[in-house]
């Protein structure tokens, strides 16, 4: 599957959370349908078969509740791709990143093997922090193999990490730096690795046992100075990189580092073809919700590359691939923090078009306008509206522009209030109160955006009709 992900320690968010965030994008030529829902205990299987691959895996006895965004059309798989378990450990899995022959020929991928399809609902519900979480997937890794090569984010509310597959059984983990974000698009990224660390504290730095020889028996550490660099040892850097991967980490830095003016023009340090933009930053200003939602929604805006560009030279407009697409199913954004209920912010369908909604985790059920969605189209799922929002205010994008501005901006509005009007509530209630009280919360928000959703919805089919090619001027009215 095509992702882009964007992890920022608490010290560089807004609110002091861990957030973890990821688009969640169908193969090309695919739309897939999802949905929001809670995976209880006694729905977790005690032995876990792969749909894709067949790998039987036993399974601890003591799941945890997780929320997950399955895919609703059965018979391929759960692919949960993000969630939050009942100790407010978040998770995104997975983002798709490449490898080399090198690596792949030293160590095969295993096609009976554990992917994107698996990790979360043999991960999650058993990890009660983000460390955690790299300790269990890193030895599913080495015990089971893997048929892809993954990316896959942690969080809890002190830090986030972030893991690398490499080859069919090894892995790499670091821990994000507390002042910094990282933005992966499809490519292998982390691009230093501390071994010392990983072998002994283990501070930030983790990695399968037997990496580093794995790298020395293999002659894979490409570097002239000694300083070991896992992104030409592990990665990629073939042209298609520099069309479909490398512009949109460019386009991410750029945008949360904008003064560091090395982005643009002749001299510029970094370009979209650049292969050695860094893996993390430290951003200009803390990054909000709504800035993750923009860049994670971006179609290389006042840039020469946009594809709907429509005023001046259009030559390179629609060049490299947006991160914003129409193919993004669902956007993911996980705030998880030391001393408050952990929210999952979700958004379905081209995130240029929709709008990015918050839950708490630790309750019972979803709404449901977000977990009753089904293969058939209806008005009444917000994925369903928000995909036909989407298709029609693309084909209208001059006139239904405003429609969407008004939208989401009015639904970030509203949710932000209704966090701060519950979480009070919340906070001041008694422990027995506090899932129904979230449960309430959640409903309240869900009705918020399903109101707006309608009405936005009504608003882009009006521009969608009024533009139609049999449209005619006189009135018989």
């Amino acid at each position: 599957m095509a992702c882009t992900t964007i992890l920022v320690g608490k010290n560089a968010s807004y609110d002091g959370s861990c957030m973890i965030a990821r688009n969640d994008d169908s193969g090309a030529g695919s739309f897939t349908v999802k949905k929001f829902v809670v995976v209880q205990p006694d729905a977790q299987p005690r032995e876990y078969k792969s749909v894709l691959s067949g790998v039987c895996i036993p399974l601890p006895d003591d799941p945890m509740r997780y929320t997950a965004c399955p895919n609703v059309i059965e018979g391929k798989g759960i692919w949960a791709a993000c969630g939050v378990n009942a100790a407010n450990v978040g998770m995104s899995a997975t983002e798709t990143i490449t490898s080399n022959p090198r690596v792949l020929g030293a160590d095969p991928l295993v096609e009976g093997g554990i992917g994107e399809e698996d990790i979360v609902s043999i991960t999650l519900p058993y990890i009660h922090t983000a460390r955690e979480g790299v300790e269990r997937l890193g030895w599913l890794l080495e015990t089971y193999g893997t048929y892809e090569m993954n990316g896959i984010a942690f969080c809890d509310g002190k830090e986030i990490w972030w893991l690398e597959t490499i080859g069919g059984h090894h892995w790499m983990a670091r821990r994000v730096p507390d002042d910094s974000y990282v933005v992966m698009p499809n490519q292998q990224g982390i691009d230093a690795f501390d071994f010392k660390d990983a072998y002994s504290k283990q501070k930030n730095n983790l990695c399968s046992k037997d990496l580093k020889q794995f790298v020395e028996d293999n002659f894979l550490d490409l570097s002239m100075d000694g300083k070991f660099d896992p992104r030409a040892a592990f990665g990629s850097h073939d042209d298609a990189d520099h069309v479909y991967n490398t512009p949109r980490a460019w386009y991410m830095l750029r945008y949360f580092n904008p003064k560091a003016g090395c982005w643009d023009g002749e001299n510029a340090r970094y370009t979209p073809r650049s292969d050695d933009l860094p893996w993390c930053m430290v951003p200009e200003k803390k990054i909000t919700v709504e800035d993750v939602k923009y860049i994670l929604s971006a179609h290389f805006q006042g840039t020469p590359y946009d594809p709907y560009l429509s005023y001046g030279d259009r030559s390179m407009a629609g060049e490299f691939r947006s991160i914003g697409v129409n193919r993004n199913c669902v956007l993911g954004l996980i705030q998880t923090f030391e001393n408050r209920d952990a929210l999952e912010w979700i958004a379905f369908a081209s995130n240029v078009f929709n709008a990015l909604v918050p839950f708490y985790t630790d309750v019972e059920q979803t709404p449901a306008y977000m977990a009753d969605t089904t293969q058939k189209v209806s008005t009444n799922s917000f994925y369903w509206c928000s995909r036909l929002i989407a298709a029609m205010a693309d084909a209208s994008y001059k006139e239904s522009l405003i429609w969407i501005e008004r939208y989401q901006n009015s639904v970030a509005a509203k949710a932000h209030a209704l966090l701060k009007e519950y979480g009070r509530q919340i906070e001041q209630a008694p422990e027995e109160e506090k899932t129904a009280l979230r449960q309430k919360a959640n409903q309240a928000i869900s009705d918020m955006v399903e109101a707006a959703t309608v009405d936005t919805l009504d608003q882009i089919l009006f521009e969608l009709s009024s533009r139609m090619k049999n449209a005619y001027a006189r009135s018989d009215a």
